[in-house]
């Protein structure tokens, strides 16, 4: 892992950025997801794919997995489409009268 490489000498740990941690995940090479659907209405990730998960849209259904038809997929889909996604930046508060996206 990346500690022992530091230790080795093989890599400086000023060097480590998201970029060299994201390369040593088992998911490495892959894209992050974009959504996570929960089922069973549970509100935690439990440690599923802390790090990729990071921008991905949650949804979460009270249908348990076995339950789970490709209707109830298509409508994860839909609410998926439905969704202003941000990747993490905040937009800029909008005060009485005004919208945050009218330019005012």
């Amino acid at each position: 892992g990346i500690a022992e490489k530091v230790q080795a000498g093989e890599v400086e740990a000023s060097a480590i950025d998201e970029d060299l941690i994201a390369g040593h995940l088992q998911t490495s090479g892959l894209p992050d997801p974009d959504v996570l659907l929960r089922t069973a209405g549970e509100m935690r990730v439990s440690n599923f794919l802390l790090w990729q998960i990071s921008y991905a849209e949650l949804i979460v259904t009270d249908v348990a997995w076995p339950d789970f038809t490709i209707a109830r997929l298509h409508e994860t889909f839909r609410t998926y489409a439905s969704r202003h996604r941000r990747f993490g930046s905040v937009e800029p508060a909008s005060s009485p009268g005004t919208r945050a996206d009218s330019g005012n």
